[in-house]
């Protein structure tokens, strides 16, 4: 058969449902052999937004998000997305397009070494030489895009590659388990754990999965023991617990870190170093466990005095059937550094000022969206108070970014949850300067109808910076903008614009577009000017107090 349709069938065999992109020329073949498929085509508007769609839809579903573009320019614009899901453990294939191979008759132009160039952000890049190879090369590159852990894949299929005929037969998936921990391991856990006095629970980025979030919600039930959560470890277990102690948003000095300093034993379940690590090791104090798939990177402040390497759910699920509640464990302390904490939060998101401080906004999303809505956050200031104040309920509830942090992503993501997910509220916060980075993508939505709510933090600046340049005690310079109107912009594309002109405004209007099926785009003045006393001393004074 054609190359190009082998390779479409290979994309089935692996029950790919979507391919995200902008094709070109040298897709053509691709193309044509795509529109006699089962597979959908979701044409974009900027290749970087399809490749955030294809990272997002790997995180949500586990399987593996593929997204297309041409050769050149096109390919370059997937770097961003390829970064974005090897640093965030999303598994995902790039697949882009190449002059001919054989016979080009156009020289260099637009030809750059993109198997190169993906190199340092993927798994596994590779060019197909031979419409033999299609098999292989698309097994292999699924295999360690979904393997843990997983991250980016890439193929370039030139255009005359995929033109020629070929007789090979697919592959299919082999039998594989991942290996468990083994038994010294595990009763050496409990061992550390029920000897401790004040043992707590740290859930990272790599215990986001649901057969995790099983295993951890048994443990806790039966030991009791507190847990804290990094950034991108939110919602693997229920935040509106009683035994949730706090996410770790800042580096230090918040409510959360006294409660990592009293514990004496961290039992750190799935840490990626992606994220800034939440405690310091130093010779001497607190002892550490490190739960994972793989072995712990040792660094001069990460240096775990026990290795637990295995399947993450059934190393907790072992350790859970053994584990024994010790009378003599002593939680007082976590318990009243956590209320501290929740007191001085209420303090804050009940204030009505306008424009609105980012607290008492976030305390209205939360209100806004049920336990299974999605909030997705595009790259902002805002995100530390999302991360930080938003109970998320569920896994995969509140999709932020921690790895690569890149703005721009969390329009294309909404986009993606809506799919996966088309019974589900789904709503993403951006930033001003975040969502014009993509912003084009709502044409997209609308074309597909897709029911999700934009909100805009307006501040007419790259507010982030704005934040670090005032901690640092310099001027302000550089980083303020203009805006179009963006009620105006919105229904320029066939969305819905709304802007909020009062605090009290957000809710109702909030919970009227979950409300009504369409694209809503919602304008929200938001007031950063009190984030760097608060962040950087009222925060740490009145936790320091405890």
């Amino acid at each position: 058969m054609k190359a190009s349709d082998l390779f479409v069938k290979a994309l089935e065999a692996e029950g790919v449902e979507y391919i995200f992109g902008i094709p070109g020329e040298e897709n053509l073949d691709l193309l044509e052999s795509l529109r006699n498929s089962d597979i959908k085509l979701i044409l974009t508007r900027h290749e970087q937004g399809a490749g955030f769609m294809a990272a997002t839809y790997g995180r949500l579903t586990g399987k593996v998000g593929v997204c297309l573009s041409t050769l050149g320019p096109g390919a370059t614009n997937l770097v961003t997305p390829g970064a974005y899901a090897q640093l965030g453990a999303m598994p995902m294939l790039m697949i882009t397009g190449q002059k001919p191979v054989k016979t080009s008759k156009q020289g260099r132009f637009q030809v750059i070494d993109v198997v190169d160039m993906m190199r340092s952000i993927t798994k596994y890049t590779t060019q197909v030489v031979s419409g033999d190879r299609i098999p292989s090369v698309v097994r292999e590159a699924f295999r360690l895009a979904h393997e843990e852990r997983p991250g980016a894949t890439h193929i370039e299929l030139p255009e005359d590659i995929a033109a020629e005929t070929t007789q090979a037969q697919l592959l299919k998936p082999s039998i594989s388990r991942r290996p468990i921990a083994e038994y010294k391991a595990i009763n050496k856990a409990i061992e550390m754990i029920e000897g401790a006095r004040s043992p707590l629970l740290l859930i990272g980025a790599a215990a986001n999965r649901k057969l995790t979030s099983k295993m951890l919600k048994e443990f806790v039930e039966k030991t009791g023991i507190p847990y804290v959560t990094t950034q991108m470890g939110k919602g693997v277990l229920d935040e509106s617990h009683e035994l949730f102690m706090g996410n770790t948003a800042l580096s230090s000095g918040d409510f959360v870190h006294r409660i990592i300093d009293s514990s004496d034993l961290i039992i750190n379940v799935g840490h990626d170093v992606v994220e800034k690590p939440p405690f310091f090791m130093k010779h001497g104090g607190r002892e550490v466990i490190h739960i994972n798939f793989e072995t712990a990177a040792v660094d001069p402040v990460y240096f775990p005095q026990l290795e637990v390497v295995g399947d993450i759910a059934n190393s907790i699920w072992q350790i859970k059937e053994k584990i024994q509640q010790q009378s003599a464990w002593e939680f007082s302390f976590f318990k009243k550094a956590h209320q501290a904490f929740l007191e001085h939060k209420a303090e804050s998101e009940n204030d009505d000022r306008f424009p609105v401080l980012p607290e008492r906004f976030v305390r209205d999303i939360r209100e806004a969206m049920p336990k299974d809505g999605i909030v997705t956050l595009d790259n902002g200031v805002y995100k530390i108070w999302f991360a930080r104040n938003y109970p998320a309920a569920l896994t995969n509830t509140l999709l932020l970014d921690n790895a690569l942090a890149s703005m721009g992503a969390g329009l294309p993501s909404a986009m993606a949850a809506k799919m996966v997910h088309p019974d589900k509220p789904v709503l993403t916060v951006c930033g001003d300067g975040g969502f014009m980075m993509n912003s084009q993508e709502l044409e997209t939505a609308v074309r597909l109808k897709l029911h999700i709510v934009v909100i805009i933090l307006r501040d007419d600046a790259y507010g982030m910076i704005k934040w670090k340049q005032a901690n640092m005690q310099f001027a302000n310079y550089g980083l303020d903008y203009g805006n179009p109107d963006f009620v105006k912009y919105a229904e320029s594309y066939g969305a819905k614009g709304w802007r909020i002109e009062a605090a009290d405004e957000i809710l109702p209007l909030v919970k009227a577009c979950l409300a009504d099926p369409g694209v809503h785009v919602i304008d929200v003045p938001v007031d950063y000017s009190l984030n760097d006393k608060m962040l950087n001393e009222t925060i740490r004074e009145r936790s320091q107090k405890l």
